[in-house]
């Protein structure tokens, strides 16, 4: 979980990882160089339960590479990344963790419930599919950074690090182009915190660093243009059901 000035909605997302039902996990908080009261929210944290441990950045180095010093100093197998923004419900890991032991899937995703910035629930669901591959996931990025679990070995030989694509998407497309398969929960066991301060609250800028993904993962020009193009159309048609 890497947190940068997330005062006002890091608790909120540490609380639904430690209400999980699946309890056998650590939670890794990688603060970057944050200047509000996140520290402080942090350690008073760690003081109630053991399994929080946390790093502090030297210096303020964005969201990709605070998520590898993270992967870097996890101890367990697996991963399961949640911005310090987003929450869980309280069933997420144990019904992917089920559903890892019945298909051995090495990569897995949910759907999505949606909050405002001030934590109202927005009533709309961003639906999934059971399975999901390369070329669909080209055409529209359906697994949410928050609702992953990967294996650790798969995310660090395909980990991207660098802000100015979507690096999240770009390893999904790399493990998938290589012929695995993304295994879905079609429902939202994450509660994704819509922010216009976000990255993906922007935009152009969003758009921009799609096209940075595509070009990032080889595709020529003519490649990256047809699937940006679906990229606009898909992401118009998921904003639009959530107004």
């Amino acid at each position: 979980m890497p947190a940068y000035n997330a005062e006002n909605t890091l608790e909120f997302a540490v609380r639904s990882v430690l209400a999980q039902t699946y309890q056998d996990f650590e939670l890794i908080i990688i603060n970057d160089c944050s200047r509000d009261e996140t520290p402080r929210l942090i350690q008073k944290l760690i003081r109630k339960d053991t399994r929080i441990r946390t790093l502090t950045n030297e210096k303020n180095s964005g969201v990709s590479i605070s998520r590898h010093r993270g992967v870097e100093a996890a101890k367990g197998e697996w991963l399961a990344f949640l911005d310090s923004d987003d929450a869980w419900t309280p069933d997420k890991l144990d019904k992917q963790v089920a559903l890892q032991k019945k298909t051995a899937a090495k990569l897995l995703f949910t759907g999505s419930a949606f909050m405002t910035a001030d934590g109202r629930t927005i009533d709309a669901i961003l639906h999934v599919p059971e399975q999901i591959g390369y070329q669909k996931l080209l055409k529209q990025n359906l697994i949410s950074n928050s609702s992953v679990m990967i294996l650790k070995t798969l995310y660090q030989k395909h980990e991207s690090l660098d802000d100015n694509m979507h690096e999240d998407f770009t390893c999904w497309l790399k493990v998938l182009r290589n012929g695995e398969m993304a295994y879905g929960i079609d429902e939202p066991l994450l509660i994704y915190r819509l922010s216009p301060m976000s990255k993906s609250g922007n935009k152009v800028k969003a758009a921009k660093m799609n096209w940075n993904t595509y070009r990032a993962i080889g595709l020529n020009v003519f490649q990256a243009a047809y699937y940006e193009a679906w990229y606009g159309i898909n992401g118009l048609l998921k904003y639009w059901k959530l107004k």
